[in-house]
């Protein structure tokens, strides 16, 4: 990441995670380590997949102890395999144990999604079709689960609802129809943001087609209907699969070609990758 986004973005956070962890004082660290002593430790990786958050790695040391050394051995992006040394941590004992599971988390989860995104966009080599993620994130961690799936190889949708229109269902319900949604869409929202409607039927298809939609989302469509669909609306605007997408299923949808097909699991199924913060040592 970068440094102003982590100075401006992400340094509350973590210091919210750390503030969550630590209300008073660590007191198992306080009680074996009573006086500053610089010790080292090794972040082991324990399972195949992609490294992700390294910076983050680093930032919940540096919050604590801004002398904490973090030498890296590996980046994010790299693939990585159980016994790989991904980094050696050095600084005071108190804050290497204070800070390890903030740290942890948040590497063992965004290295999760980052892996698990790779799996996924890889079935997609070959097609023209892109992986998305959604805002299906878990609350305050948004910027580091959608910086994930971009490490993982996969793109982001919109960040938040600031970020660009998409009318689903219940909006389409309140404008009181597809047409009327996009109309009233259209008189507000800025020229620069596209307009994406989520359509569940045949029928919606062809609104969104002649309102002028810039994006029509098959939402939950079976196959059939999404080939259908792709051919009413004959390159007229971009089309998005989405609906209950997962590695195991993905597969199913290849033939398509969907200019982009969106998934939820990224974020809110990932398992997280194991690692692990070994050999503690005092450094003489």
């Amino acid at each position: 990441m970068d440094p102003i986004t982590m100075n401006l973005n992400v340094d509350k956070l973590i210091r919210s995670a750390l503030e969550e962890d630590i209300s008073s004082e660590d007191v198992t660290t306080n009680s074996v380590m009573p006086v500053k002593t610089q010790g080292t430790v090794d972040l082991i990786v324990k399972q195949d997949g992609i490294l992700c958050g390294m910076d983050v790695f680093e930032r919940v040391f540096k919050l604590l102890d801004p002398e904490t050394e973090v030498i890296r051995k590996k980046n994010d992006g790299d693939e990585v395999k159980p016994g790989d040394l991904a980094a050696v941590v050095n600084g005071d004992i108190r804050v290497l144990l204070s800070g390890e599971r903030t740290a942890l988390n948040y590497l063992q989860r965004m290295s999760g999604i980052a892996t698990y995104t790779h799996e996924v966009a890889s079935l997609l080599t070959g097609t023209k079709t892109r992986l998305l993620d959604t805002r299906k994130t878990s609350p305050n961690n948004r910027i580091f689960e959608k910086y994930s799936v971009r490490v993982g190889g996969g793109y982001n949708h919109r960040y938040n609802l600031s970020d660009g229109v998409l009318l689903k269902d219940n909006h389409i319900g309140a404008a009181g129809g597809v047409a009327q949604a996009v109309k009233m869409a259209r008189d507000y929202a800025p020229f620069v943001r596209k307009i994406e409607v989520e359509v569940e039927n045949l029928d919606m298809v062809k609104e969104a087609v002649e309102a002028g939609a810039d994006i029509i989302m098959l939402d939950n469509m079976s196959h059939d209907e999404m080939k259908e669909a792709i051919e009413i609306i004959a390159g007229r605007a971009q089309t998005e699969c989405s609906g209950n997408v997962t590695r195991e299923n993905i597969a199913k949808i290849l033939d398509l070609g969907v200019d982009f097909v969106s998934s939820g699991a990224l974020t809110h199924s990932a398992p997280i990758m194991d690692l692990s913060l070994k050999h503690l040592r005092p450094i003489e």
